[in-house]
Protein backbone atom coordinates (compact mmCIF):
# COMPACT_ATOMS: atom_id res chain seq x y z
CA UNK A 1 0.00 0.00 0.00
CA UNK A 2 1.21 3.05 -0.80
CA UNK A 3 -0.58 5.93 1.20
CA UNK A 4 -0.95 4.76 5.00
CA UNK A 5 -4.56 6.72 6.28
CA UNK A 6 -3.30 7.95 9.23
CA UNK A 7 -5.99 8.29 11.90
CA UNK A 8 -3.68 9.47 15.11
CA UNK A 9 -0.40 9.74 15.79
CA UNK A 10 2.35 10.53 18.23
CA UNK A 11 5.22 9.71 20.06
CA UNK A 12 3.98 6.61 21.35
CA UNK A 13 0.25 5.31 19.67
CA UNK A 14 -0.60 5.43 15.95
CA UNK A 15 -3.68 4.13 14.41
CA UNK A 16 -4.69 3.72 11.00
CA UNK A 17 -7.17 2.82 8.36
CA UNK A 18 -6.76 -0.40 6.66
CA UNK A 19 -7.86 -1.01 3.63
CA UNK A 20 -8.91 -4.73 2.64
CA UNK A 21 -6.39 -6.90 0.96
CA UNK A 22 -3.44 -6.42 3.16
CA UNK A 23 -2.67 -8.72 6.27
CA UNK A 24 -1.82 -6.87 9.54
CA UNK A 25 1.33 -9.41 10.41
CA UNK A 26 3.67 -11.20 8.59
CA UNK A 27 2.77 -14.59 7.80
CA UNK A 28 6.09 -16.42 6.38
CA UNK A 29 5.42 -15.69 2.60
CA UNK A 30 6.85 -12.09 2.72
CA UNK A 31 4.02 -10.74 1.57
CA UNK A 32 4.02 -6.92 2.82
CA UNK A 33 1.90 -6.30 5.58
CA UNK A 34 0.21 -3.22 7.61
CA UNK A 35 2.78 -3.17 9.90
CA UNK A 36 5.67 -2.95 7.22
CA UNK A 37 3.74 0.24 5.66
CA UNK A 38 3.72 1.67 9.20
CA UNK A 39 7.42 1.10 9.30
CA UNK A 40 7.86 3.02 6.19
CA UNK A 41 5.79 5.58 6.89
CA UNK A 42 7.87 6.56 10.48
CA UNK A 43 11.16 5.85 8.79
CA UNK A 44 9.63 8.91 6.93
CA UNK A 45 9.66 10.55 9.34
CA UNK A 46 12.85 9.84 10.52
CA UNK A 47 11.74 7.28 13.17
CA UNK A 48 13.48 4.37 11.67
CA UNK A 49 14.62 2.78 15.09
CA UNK A 50 10.99 2.29 15.94
CA UNK A 51 9.46 -1.31 15.83
CA UNK A 52 5.33 -0.91 15.08
CA UNK A 53 3.53 -3.61 16.71
CA UNK A 54 0.60 -3.72 16.51
CA UNK A 55 -2.23 -4.47 19.58
CA UNK A 56 -4.80 -5.97 17.36
CA UNK A 57 -5.13 -7.94 14.11
CA UNK A 58 -8.00 -7.56 11.59
CA UNK A 59 -8.58 -10.42 8.71
CA UNK A 60 -7.38 -9.54 5.58
CA UNK A 61 -10.80 -8.38 3.93
CA UNK A 62 -12.38 -6.59 7.15
CA UNK A 63 -11.20 -2.74 6.49
CA UNK A 64 -11.03 -0.58 9.33
CA UNK A 65 -8.85 0.76 12.60
CA UNK A 66 -5.55 -0.67 13.89
CA UNK A 67 -3.78 0.73 16.57
CA UNK A 68 0.10 0.21 17.01
CA UNK A 69 2.31 0.59 19.84
CA UNK A 70 5.86 2.86 19.19
CA UNK A 71 7.24 1.83 22.27
CA UNK A 72 7.89 -1.94 23.63
CA UNK A 73 8.48 -0.59 27.19
CA UNK A 74 4.74 0.62 27.10
CA UNK A 75 3.34 -2.89 25.35
CA UNK A 76 2.41 -4.63 28.74
CA UNK A 77 0.04 -1.80 29.70
CA UNK A 78 -1.67 -2.10 26.12
CA UNK A 79 -2.11 -5.96 26.36
CA UNK A 80 -3.48 -5.35 29.54
CA UNK A 81 -6.03 -3.30 28.08
CA UNK A 82 -6.63 -5.67 25.61
CA UNK A 83 -7.05 -9.08 27.94
CA UNK A 84 -8.84 -7.11 30.51
CA UNK A 85 -11.66 -5.72 27.90
CA UNK A 86 -10.89 -2.40 28.59
CA UNK A 87 -10.70 -1.14 25.01
CA UNK A 88 -14.40 -0.65 23.52
CA UNK A 89 -14.37 -1.84 19.83
CA UNK A 90 -16.98 -1.04 17.30
CA UNK A 91 -17.54 -2.18 14.12
CA UNK A 92 -20.24 -1.88 11.26
CA UNK A 93 -21.42 -5.18 9.68
CA UNK A 94 -23.55 -5.38 6.31
CA UNK A 95 -26.07 -8.44 6.67
CA UNK A 96 -28.68 -9.73 3.98
CA UNK A 97 -32.23 -9.60 4.79
CA UNK A 98 -34.05 -7.91 7.77
CA UNK A 99 -32.88 -8.22 11.56
CA UNK A 100 -36.30 -8.82 13.40
CA UNK A 101 -34.67 -7.20 16.55
CA UNK A 102 -33.41 -3.74 17.75
CA UNK A 103 -30.01 -5.45 19.71
CA UNK A 104 -29.60 -8.50 20.56
CA UNK A 105 -25.85 -10.32 22.78
CA UNK A 106 -24.64 -12.83 21.37
CA UNK A 107 -22.70 -15.29 23.94
CA UNK A 108 -21.81 -18.57 22.69
CA UNK A 109 -18.03 -20.07 23.65
CA UNK A 110 -15.86 -20.14 20.72
CA UNK A 111 -12.96 -23.05 18.88
CA UNK A 112 -11.94 -24.20 15.97
CA UNK A 113 -13.88 -26.09 13.37
CA UNK A 114 -12.16 -29.43 13.67
CA UNK A 115 -13.81 -30.47 10.05
CA UNK A 116 -11.96 -26.99 8.12
CA UNK A 117 -8.52 -25.23 9.51
CA UNK A 118 -9.43 -22.16 8.21
CA UNK A 119 -12.99 -21.82 9.89
CA UNK A 120 -14.02 -21.05 13.79
CA UNK A 121 -17.26 -22.17 15.08
CA UNK A 122 -19.57 -21.53 17.94
CA UNK A 123 -19.67 -24.22 20.78
CA UNK A 124 -21.79 -25.15 23.02
CA UNK A 125 -21.05 -23.84 26.96
CA UNK A 126 -18.17 -25.90 28.26
CA UNK A 127 -16.51 -25.89 25.16
CA UNK A 128 -14.34 -23.62 23.18
CA UNK A 129 -13.21 -20.13 24.28
CA UNK A 130 -15.94 -17.42 25.76
CA UNK A 131 -17.16 -14.92 23.43
CA UNK A 132 -19.57 -12.11 23.54
CA UNK A 133 -20.76 -10.21 20.91
CA UNK A 134 -23.32 -6.92 21.15
CA UNK A 135 -25.40 -6.03 18.01
CA UNK A 136 -27.52 -3.38 17.27
CA UNK A 137 -29.76 -2.84 14.26
CA UNK A 138 -28.82 0.52 12.60
CA UNK A 139 -30.49 0.95 9.07
CA UNK A 140 -32.18 -1.31 6.50
CA UNK A 141 -32.92 -0.57 2.94
CA UNK A 142 -32.81 -2.65 -0.66
CA UNK A 143 -32.72 -6.13 1.09
CA UNK A 144 -30.15 -5.35 3.66
CA UNK A 145 -29.07 -4.72 7.42
CA UNK A 146 -26.66 -1.98 8.80
CA UNK A 147 -25.20 -3.03 12.22
CA UNK A 148 -23.74 -1.80 14.72
CA UNK A 149 -21.35 -4.51 16.57
CA UNK A 150 -19.39 -4.07 19.86
CA UNK A 151 -16.88 -7.01 20.98
CA UNK A 152 -16.31 -7.55 24.74
CA UNK A 153 -14.14 -10.56 24.05
CA UNK A 154 -11.69 -10.51 20.65
CA UNK A 155 -12.04 -14.13 19.84
CA UNK A 156 -10.24 -15.04 15.97
CA UNK A 157 -13.72 -14.69 13.09
CA UNK A 158 -15.72 -13.83 16.25
CA UNK A 159 -18.45 -11.12 14.84
CA UNK A 160 -18.45 -13.11 11.49
CA UNK A 161 -18.97 -16.45 13.13
CA UNK A 162 -21.31 -15.17 16.32
CA UNK A 163 -23.59 -13.36 13.16
CA UNK A 164 -23.92 -16.74 10.91
CA UNK A 165 -24.21 -18.87 14.24
CA UNK A 166 -27.70 -16.63 14.70
CA UNK A 167 -28.30 -16.77 10.97
CA UNK A 168 -27.21 -13.51 9.71
CA UNK A 169 -23.71 -14.23 8.19
CA UNK A 170 -22.28 -10.95 7.01
CA UNK A 171 -22.47 -10.19 3.00
CA UNK A 172 -19.42 -10.81 0.82
CA UNK A 173 -18.36 -13.26 4.03
CA UNK A 174 -18.17 -16.74 1.54
CA UNK A 175 -16.16 -18.55 4.15
CA UNK A 176 -19.45 -18.19 6.57
CA UNK A 177 -22.13 -18.48 4.26
CA UNK A 178 -22.59 -15.12 3.58
CA UNK A 179 -24.09 -13.23 0.31
CA UNK A 180 -21.78 -12.61 -2.31
CA UNK A 181 -20.40 -8.88 -3.01
CA UNK A 182 -18.38 -7.44 -5.53
CA UNK A 183 -17.95 -5.11 -2.60
CA UNK A 184 -15.65 -7.79 -0.72
CA UNK A 185 -16.49 -8.59 3.50
CA UNK A 186 -18.90 -5.84 4.72
CA UNK A 187 -17.04 -5.72 8.04
CA UNK A 188 -15.41 -2.71 8.95
CA UNK A 189 -13.26 -1.42 12.33
CA UNK A 190 -14.97 1.76 12.92
CA UNK A 191 -14.00 2.55 16.44
CA UNK A 192 -12.09 2.35 19.01
CA UNK A 193 -11.79 3.64 22.81
CA UNK A 194 -8.45 3.15 24.05
CA UNK A 195 -6.17 4.83 27.68
CA UNK A 196 -3.46 6.68 26.72
CA UNK A 197 -0.68 4.58 28.20
CA UNK A 198 1.50 7.63 29.08
CA UNK A 199 -1.01 10.20 29.61
CA UNK A 200 -4.26 8.04 31.07
CA UNK A 201 -6.48 10.37 28.81
CA UNK A 202 -9.46 8.57 26.88
CA UNK A 203 -8.64 8.83 23.10
CA UNK A 204 -11.80 8.34 21.17
CA UNK A 205 -10.31 6.89 17.98
CA UNK A 206 -12.26 6.34 14.79
CA UNK A 207 -12.42 5.82 11.26
CA UNK A 208 -14.27 7.72 7.97
CA UNK A 209 -17.53 6.49 7.43
CA UNK A 210 -16.88 3.52 4.66
CA UNK A 211 -19.17 4.40 1.27
CA UNK A 212 -18.65 0.58 0.15
CA UNK A 213 -20.53 -0.26 3.29
CA UNK A 214 -23.55 1.79 3.10
CA UNK A 215 -23.22 3.91 0.15
CA UNK A 216 -26.03 6.02 0.38
CA UNK A 217 -26.14 6.61 4.45
CA UNK A 218 -28.08 9.74 5.38
CA UNK A 219 -25.96 12.23 7.44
Amino acid sequence: MDDLRVIYEDEVLLACDKPAGIIVHADGTGTRTLTDAVAAHLAAEGRSDVRPQAIQRLDRETTGLVLFSLDSALQPALDAQVAGHDMRKTYLAVVAGRVPWAEKTVRAPIGRDRHDARRMRACRPGQGKPAETRIWRVAEKNGRTLLRVELVTGRRHQIRVHLASIGHPIVGDALYGGARSTAGLLLHAWREDVVHPVTGELLYLETPWPTRLWPERDQ
